[in-house]
């Protein structure tokens, strides 16, 4: 074992600033080899051409539980990378059949329909949230709960339970903050939660995506499925837009422009997922045959990690891409990944992100972080990176 090996996921500076690793990668060794939390070695990928690449290339491959593979997390399960996830997850023409099935729901066209919605439960937790003594917790008050209710909204299960579903989603997205045995007896719970529900579809069908597909798919792929939407639905959401309005307000300028010109919301929105330095893991894939990138020969058995948030700050890709511009278009970043396994949910996600910001410049203009930037608390020992905390005042 090379003990000189650096140790992935980098630290970060502070919260909102990127780890000084990924230009120096960037520009002196983009295939690098690194320490996961679990021990085993992977390589990195850093440079924008090549992690677009790799995730348009179907040789990488979702196999991370396959003999040889690099464990990502400290515990045995793995979590959302692990092989209990892998087995309720379709592979190759299943997961196509999969996509088409759950991207009905997903359309940028039933997105725009739900759209007054979400607006509405947006004005609503703003009523909440300046009801209530200042600075306010905008993940907590805000941030989190909207996207909860939305994917609660759209599965069918019901918002009362979203302090539960956190908690397993997180057990899910574990890196070394749970044990095995905290993680275990929180999946037990979520697969038995969800079983339940499913039965409940079944006998009682209502206007959701778990009633539409439970002709469609065998019980342990919902689970899975139910499973994987709950938490991409909510977890990576909510942590964004608490990063969103934390990166707006640390330079003041840029709510200033927002407010100025309500035009760059959509813009905006974009710029802060390519811009966000604390994104967490990456994307791992697995390749059985030898695989060439950017000149480097990749051996087979090689765990392979795409850090789109490095790529996304790779300056040969977007000019002043270590400056944040609100106006940037085009703006290909590579936040949702891309080719076949890009996230299903990214019409979702912008329509709640354009939505949130949009609500908190129209009802609090005056709104500031009451803390100094850098010392936002963030999200320690989880997959998705994030901020505990993002406390403000207005």
């Amino acid at each position: 074992m090379d003990a000189d090996l650096p140790t992935y996921p980098f630290p970060q500076p502070a919260a909102l600033d990127p780890p000084p690793e990924w230009d120096e990668l960037r520009s002196q060794c983009p295939v690098s080899t690194v320490r996961l939390a679990s021990g085993d070695e992977a390589l990195l990928l850093t440079r924008y051409a090549d992690v677009r690449q790799v995730l348009s290339d179907p040789r990488f491959t979702r196999l991370l539980d396959a003999d040889g593979a690099a464990r990502v997390t400290a515990q045995e399960s793995g979590g959302v990378f692990g092989a209990e996830q892998a087995s309720k997850t379709p592979m190759g023409e299943a997961h196509q059949r999969w996509r088409r099935l759950v991207g009905r729901y997903f359309t940028a066209k039933r997105m725009s329909a739900l759209q007054p919605r979400i607006a509405a439960m947006a004005d609503q937790l703003i009523d909440g949230m300046t009801a209530r003594p200042q600075p306010a917790d905008l993940v907590r008050s805000f941030g989190f709960p909207l996207p909860v209710w939305v994917i609660c909204e759209l599965l069918g299960a019901p918002d009362r339970d979203r302090d539960r579903f956190s908690y397993w989603s997180d057990t899910m997205l574990s890196l070394t903050r749970y044990k095995q045995e905290e993680i275990d007896a929180a999946q037990l719970e979520f697969g038995e939660y969800l079983w339940q529900l499913i039965e409940e579809k079944t006998a009682h069908p209502g206007d959701d995506l778990i009633s539409d597909l439970v002709e469609e798919f065998s019980p342990i792929e919902l689970i899975g499925t139910a499973q994987g939407l709950l938490i991409a639905g909510h977890e990576t959401t909510a942590n964004m837009i608490g990063k969103m309005v934390a990166m707006l307000l640390a330079d003041r300028s840029r709510w200033e422009s927002l407010l100025a010109s309500p035009t760059l919301v959509r813009t905006a929105v974009e710029e802060a997922l390519r811009f966000d330095a604390n994104p967490g893991f990456g994307m791992p894939r697995y390749i059985t045959e030898d695989i060439e990138v950017d000149g480097v020969t990749l051996p087979a058995g090689s765990t392979v990690i795409s850090s789109m948030a490095s790529a996304n700050r790779d300056e040969t890709a977007f000019d002043g891409a270590s400056g944040m511009d609100l106006a940037r278009s085009p703006n290909p970043h590579l936040a949702f990944g891309a080719g076949p396994h890009s996230c299903i949910g990214q019409a979702l996600a912008r329509t709640e992100l354009q939505t949130a910001l949009t609500a908190l410049l129209d009802r609090l203009p005056g709104l500031r972080l009451a803390q100094p930037a850098a010392d936002l608390p963030r999200r320690e020992g989880l997959i998705i990176g994030g901020l505990e905390k993002v406390l403000v005042t207005w």
